[in-house]
């Protein structure tokens, strides 16, 4: 046992100790106990499991959250994202959403990603594969030809003891790049190294803060080699020493074996 480390998980969903779906959590852990200390702000999954399959659900309820639909149909009714959105059975949305029917609380990455795609028209509609909106704006990305922009801002502040990353502040400057005719492959590239600089940024804080030196990366999210090289590198250059799967898998492959070693230092601990 190395004692405590930073962890950040970042996943599609998984149930959070607080009874909302997590899945864009900074947690302080160690073999038997964690302890939460920041998260992506949560947004609702209108229609829950239909959330995680219809990428576009995630782009209404962001933008809802963060913007209020009336202010994106004033100022940017125009756009092709937007208009097709309007199609949709938005204000039962909106109901669900205030009134949290079939429409779980999520800080979950995975659904921040689809929220991108849904905008960008990448498996807008409907997945046929789990993880099929967020692999394909990677692919998107990784087209770009202008690789020097510093990547969209994320806000931060601090909820009830709980330090969120929210956000909200990209949305608008996306929504006026796809005003000016940017190409979605420049997008998707600048939203990949917006959220790598916010999570080195709010990685790097609370480490200093909970005097950790080290930060370990895990969940599924982190199959897309973007995301993951990018804030690897990232962390490293900030001194940070950053702990990453080579032999188990990333995703729910490697939660098995986790959860045996939680257990097996749990029952140690209790017999001593």
């Amino acid at each position: 046992d190395g004692g405590a480390v930073l962890g950040l998980a970042l996943d599609g969903s998984g149930y959070g100790g607080d009874g909302s779906i997590w899945g864009g959590e900074f947690l302080l852990a160690d073999y038997r106990e964690f302890r939460r200390l920041g998260a992506l702000r949560p947004v609702p999954l209108p229609g829950g499991t239909q959330a995680i399959l219809q990428p576009w659900r995630n782009s209404f309820s962001q933008l809802e959250t963060a913007l209020g639909w009336e202010q994106v149909e004033t100022e940017w009714g125009h756009l092709e994202a937007v208009s097709w959105l309007r199609t949709q059975p938005l204000e039962i949305l909106r109901r669900m959403m205030l009134s949290r029917t079939n429409s779980p609380v999520s800080s979950s990455c995975g659904r921040l990603f689809d929220a991108v795609a849904g905008l960008l028209d990448v498996c807008r509609e409907r997945i046929s594969y789990e993880g099929q909106a967020a692999i394909e704006l990677e692919a998107l990305a990784l087209s770009a030809r202008d690789r020097d922009h510093p990547g969209y801002s994320f806000g931060s502040r601090l909820h009830q003891g709980l330090s969120l990353l929210d956000p909200a502040e990209l949305w608008p400057v996306l929504l006026e790049d796809l005003t000016a005719g940017v190409e979605r492959q420049e997008i998707a590239w600048r939203f990949h190294q917006g959220l790598i600089l916010a999570l080195r940024d709010m990685a790097v804080s609370l480490a200093r803060q909970e005097g950790v030196e080290t930060l370990a990366l895990s969940g599924g999210v982190f199959q897309n080699l973007t995301l993951f090289e990018g804030l690897v590198e990232s962390l490293r250059q900030a001194g940070v020493e950053v702990l990453t799967h080579r032999l188990v898998p990333t995703n729910d492959g490697g939660l098995s074996l986790g959860q045996a070693a939680i257990g097996s230092a749990r029952l140690l601990a209790d017999e001593q």
